[in-house]
C-alpha cells in the first residue's frame, strides 16, 4: 500500500464526530428556510400525509412527537386516525404496516431505535419483528406472482451512535437488510437530502427501510426547499471531486469523510469523495467511474467492518475494476 494511501486511511481512522456540518448547496434562493434535520423529517411526513388521504404514521410514542421530537405536531394537524401510538412491539408494527399498505394504502412505521428492528426480522424465526421485514414485506410482491404488494410501506429508524447511547441504542445495522430481495435501504447525510429522498421512500413501489443519523438530527442544518419534491433514489452524488483515491460512504461517516478530505489534501492528496445515499440498489456505475479515474477505493461505515455493506463494495469493484486499481481497497470502520 503506498504511503499516501495509507495516510489518507489513518486520516479517515482517527476522525472523529466534529460540533459542525457542511452545508449541502441546492434549493432556490426563494422557498427556502434553515431546517436541522430532525425539522426536515417532520416537514416530509407532513407533506406526505397532506397530500394523500392514504397515508399514515404509526409507531411507539409518535402522536406526541417521539422520543426525537421528528413527529410534533403532526396527530393535532391530520387527527389520531392517521397518525397513532402502537403498543411497545416492533413485530406488530411492521406487520400492521404491510397489512396496511397491501390495501393500497402509505404506511410509514416508525421504529424507535434501529436497534430494535430486530424482532421484525422474520415472523417465522426467534427474531419474530425481523422476519416480517425479510420474510413478509421483501417477499409480498413475488410469492404473490405480483397480484399483490406492500410497496407503501416505509420503515423508519434512527441509526447510529451518539456518543451516550451504549450497545442498545448505537448500532447501524443497514448490511442485515441489504442481504434481502425486495426491499430498498436508505439513508440520508443531510436535511435537504432526508426530506427528498423520504418523499421518495413514501412514493416508491417498494417497501424500503429509511435510516435516519440521530447525530444529525440537531447538528445538521442547512437550507432546505419548502415545497414537495423528492431526490432520485439509487443515484449517488460526487460531492468532491478528486484524482488520487475515491471514497465511498453514507450518512453520517460522510462528515468525518469530508474532514478527513480536506486534511488529506493539505498533504497533497486529492480526494473524490462520493454519498451512496441508496444502499439497495446502489449506484454501482458511479462508483466505477470514479476508482477507473483514481485507482484507488476507500469505503468507510460505522457499522462493524465484518459482513459491513463496504465489504459487498469492494468485492463489486475488484470485480468491475481489475485492471486500473492501484492499490490495495481498503474499509475503515470508525465512531
Amino acid at each position: 500500500m503506498s504511503t499516501k494511501f495509507g495516510r489518507l486511511v489513518s486520516l479517515v481512522y482517527k476522525r472523529r464526530f466534529s460540533t459542525s456540518t457542511s452545508i449541502q448547496k441546492g434549493g432556490s434562493e426563494q422557498g427556502v428556510k434553515s431546517l436541522n434535520l430532525c425539522s426536515a423529517i417532520n416537514q416530509a411526513l407532513h407533506i406526505a400525509l397532506d397530500s394523500d388521504p392514504r397515508s399514515y404514521v404509526f409507531g411507539e410514542d409518535v402522536s406526541f412527537g417521539g422520543v426525537f421530537r421528528c413527529t410534533t405536531g403532526l396527530a393535532d394537524q391530520f387527527g389520531k386516525n392517521r397518525v397513532f401510538n402502537t403498543p411497545l412491539c416492533e413485530q406488530g408494527i411492521v406487520g400492521f404496516g404491510i397489512g396496511l399498505a397491501a390495501m393500497g394504502n402509505r404506511a410509514i412505521a416508525e421504529i424507535q431505535f434501529a436497534d430494535y428492528i430486530f424482532p421484525a426480522f422474520d415472523q417465522a424465526s426467534y427474531l419474530p419483528w425481523l422476519g416480517l421485514i425479510v420474510n413478509e414485506a421483501a417477499k409480498f410482491r413475488y410469492r404473490s406472482g405480483n397480484q399483490f404488494n406492500c410497496g407503501g410501506l416505509t420503515i423508519r429508524t434512527p441509526y447510529g451512535a451518539v456518543g451516550h447511547g451504549g450497545h442498545y441504542h448505537s448500532q447501524s445495522p443497514e448490511a442485515f437488510f441489504c442481504h434481502v430481495p425486495g426491499i430498498k435501504v436508505v439513508i440520508p447525510r443531510s436535511p435537504r437530502q432526508a426530506k427528498g429522498l423520504l418523499l421518495s421512500c413514501i412514493r416508491d413501489p417498494n417497501p424500503i427501510v429509511f435510516f435516519e443519523p440521530k447525530w444529525l438530527y440537531r447538528l445538521a442544518v442547512e437550507e432546505v426547499p419548502e415545497d414537495d419534491y423528492m431526490l432520485p433514489l439509487s443515484e449517488a452524488e460526487v460531492i468532491r471531486e478528486g484524482s488520487d483515491v475515491t471514497l465511498v460512504g453514507w450518512g453520517a461517516q460522510l462528515s468525518i469523510m469530508e474532514q478527513a478530505c480536506t486534511d488529506a489534501e493539505k498533504e497533497g492528496i486529492s480526494c473524490e469523495l462520493i454519498d451512496l445515499k441508496t444502499l439497495i440498489p446502489w449506484d454501482k456505475e458511479k462508483v466505477e467511474a470514479s476508482v477507473n479515474k483514481t485507482g484507488r477505493l476507500l469505503v468507510s461505515h460505522e457499522a462493524p467492518i465484518t459482513g459491513g455493506f463496504g465489504a459487498e463494495i469492494s468485492a463489486s469493484i475488484v470485480e468491475r475494476c481489475f485492471s486500473r486499481i492501484l492499490d490495495a481497497i481498503k474499509s475503515t470502520v470508525k465512531y
